[in-house]
């Protein structure tokens, strides 16, 4: 067996007994509701189907290590215990862009996954492949103070962006496919001395079950 085999072959052990290790420890806290259950989460390309991923993962973490713009992040275990080092997506270290420019347009993590945990369906396109959708919190959004900020707008190769007539920006729903570029370059955190109570950036990226929810809340 090459070198090249026996590493993967090791990886592969590794993330099996991880992977039955967390089985085995999830039974063992039986009801304990606030380890176990979570919130929905942002996941790569191809994981969209949340039962699937984790039932698949392996927590092998060859997603994160081949992603060109190093946005994958493992869970931790406040994410839910059983998501622990299943792959998310942290668009404060990066945004996904499909692997257009560096893989002809598929997705290196896809490519990577030993056991199709990230499996695109056919005909998937960045278009149609929606990781999350954009929401503004517009009391932490430098527009909605008068700055003339429109740095998301600008980001956003999707036009899922667009300013209103006083230069604010408002996320267009069925143009938004969770990319996270708008949310990886804003400045509000960084000027957060001109707004008061940022606690996170004016624009983030959340899994389409909880947009609806936090539309509401943040409006």
């Amino acid at each position: 067996m090459s070198e090249e085999r026996e590493q993967s072959a090791g990886i592969t052990r590794r993330g099996f007994a991880i992977g039955a290790g967390c089985s085995l420890a999830l039974l063992g806290l039986g009801g304990t509701a606030k380890y176990i259950a979570s919130d929905p989460k942002c996941r790569p390309p191809g994981g969209q189907e949340e039962d699937g991923l984790i039932g698949a993962c392996l927590r092998c973490e060859k997603c994160r290590e081949v992603c060109p713009n190093g946005v994958i992040a493992p869970a931790h275990l406040e994410d839910g215990f059983i998501n622990t080092r299943t792959p998310l997506m942290n668009f404060k270290l990066g945004f996904c862009d499909y692997c257009k420019e560096s893989h002809e347009g598929v997705p290196q993590c896809v490519e990577v996954c030993p056991t199709r945990a990230l499996a695109l369906p056919e005909g998937a396109t960045p278009e149609n492949v929606i990781i999350g959708k954009a929401i503004i919190t517009e009391p932490w959004c430098l527009a909605y103070g008068d700055t003339g900020c429109r740095t998301c707008v600008d980001a956003c190769k999707y036009e899922a962006l667009e300013l209103d007539e006083y230069n604010r920006p408002h996320v267009i729903y069925d143009k938004c496919n969770g990319c996270g570029e708008c949310e990886y370059v804003c400045i509000s955190m960084t000027a957060a001395s001109l707004q008061t109570g940022v606690t996170d950036r004016a624009i983030v990226v959340r899994p389409v079950e909880l947009y609806e929810e936090l539309k509401g809340g943040l409006a």
